[in-house]
């Protein structure tokens, strides 16, 4: 009978005793905002530039080969190696040019001294008109072969037309080649020109002088170029017109083949906006983004956006903001999409 008077008793001590210790959980708890530093779009007035992309080639390339068929016996430059103009690139074996040589040199002899004899008897009206000129005609054509087998010889020596440096050499010593095929590529690249194609819709922004700025890829350098050539008529596949650009190239670090960025500047202004790298994000696809803010709930939210062209540590928002919105320029790294801020 205790026991059973006790127990009411101890189950409402026990309750008290828990209600003392068990602590209710605050409900509603908001987390602290991120203090921040904003700066309000406003988009600027820029030069309008055409960015194209092209190859590099040389200011004047030639195409060499002999103009006589024979076997090298001799080459003297190698690829990559600068060549000034007049300078021998490569020679033929000249021993069967040289006999011929020969050969047109004792005919033209024995001509000369028939006509010689019989000019005598031709004075002395000895000889007909007739038969004088046929001899006449014989010691002229004497002339003229040997003045081809001397040429023939002659060209058993290629010299460069013109000052540069050898891009391609393609043939060894020891080939025999024929008349006319092209063995070596010289080029001239104290200048270079980049081909470039514009799109056709561009290309009344184009005119001959205007400026450029090209970026070379290998070298990580701009250059200053003028653009030299317009094309007249529009490529069948691409719809796009030939251009080229022409740079000096100081050093002739430059070489054909290269790729390069070129931004000509157009005649009309445009409205952009451009933001400090540091205000703009990537994330683990690779996508920009920036953080704008929404005064209206002090709450800070993703844009993506697309990006365009660099200047100094300012890049171009080609998409995705739009004049007057807020973005967030200090203390973005520490935001999530929806943080609540604190702007200071």
């Amino acid at each position: 009978m205790k026991s059973s008077l006790f127990t009411p008793a101890l189950i409402v001590v026990f309750l008290a005793f828990s209600c003392k210790n068990h602590t209710i959980p605050a409900s509603g708890s908001v987390p602290a905002a991120i203090a921040i530093k904003i700066e309000e779009i406003k988009p600027e007035a820029i030069n309008t530039e055409i960015a194209i992309s092209g190859n590099i080639e040389g200011n004047t390339t030639v195409n060499l080969g002999f103009m006589v068929a024979g076997k090298i016996n001799h080459e003297s430059v190698t690829e990559g190696e600068s060549i000034s103009k007049g300078q021998l690139i490569a020679s033929l074996d000249p021993s069967n040019y040289a006999l011929a040589k020969e050969l047109a040199d004792v005919q033209l002899g024995s001509t000369a001294d028939e006509f010689n004899r019989l000019k005598i008897l031709h004075i002395r009206k000895s000889l007909s008109d007739a038969d004088f000129s046929k001899v006449s005609f014989s010691l002229r054509q004497a002339q003229l072969q040997q003045q081809l087998q001397q040429k023939n010889l002659n060209d058993t020596h290629l010299y460069s037309p013109i000052g540069g440096v050898l891009l391609k050499k393609r043939a060894e010593e020891g080939e025999i080649v024929s008349v006319g095929m092209p063995l070596f590529v010289v080029s001239d690249i104290r200048k270079v020109k980049v081909l470039a194609f514009v799109p056709e819709a561009e290309l009344h922004e184009v005119k001959l002088g205007q400026k450029a700025n090209v970026y070379v890829t290998a070298l990580g350098k701009t250059y200053a170029g003028i653009v030299k050539e317009v094309g007249s008529a529009a490529d069948a596949t691409s719809r796009a017109f030939a251009i080229k650009i022409e740079v000096e190239n100081p050093g002739l670090l430059i070489r054909p083949g290269m790729l390069a960025d070129a931004l000509i500047t157009a005649g009309r202004k445009k409205q952009a906006i451009f933001l400090s790298a540091e205000c703009i994000q990537h994330d683990l696809a690779n996508q920009s983004y920036v953080f704008i803010v929404d005064k209206a709930h002090s709450k800070a939210f993703k844009r993506r956006v697309s990006l365009g062209r660099m200047f100094d540590n300012r890049i171009e928002i080609v998409s995705g903001l739009g004049a007057g919105e807020t973005i967030i320029t200090s203390g973005q790294k520490k935001l999530a999409d929806g943080s609540l801020i604190s702007i200071n």
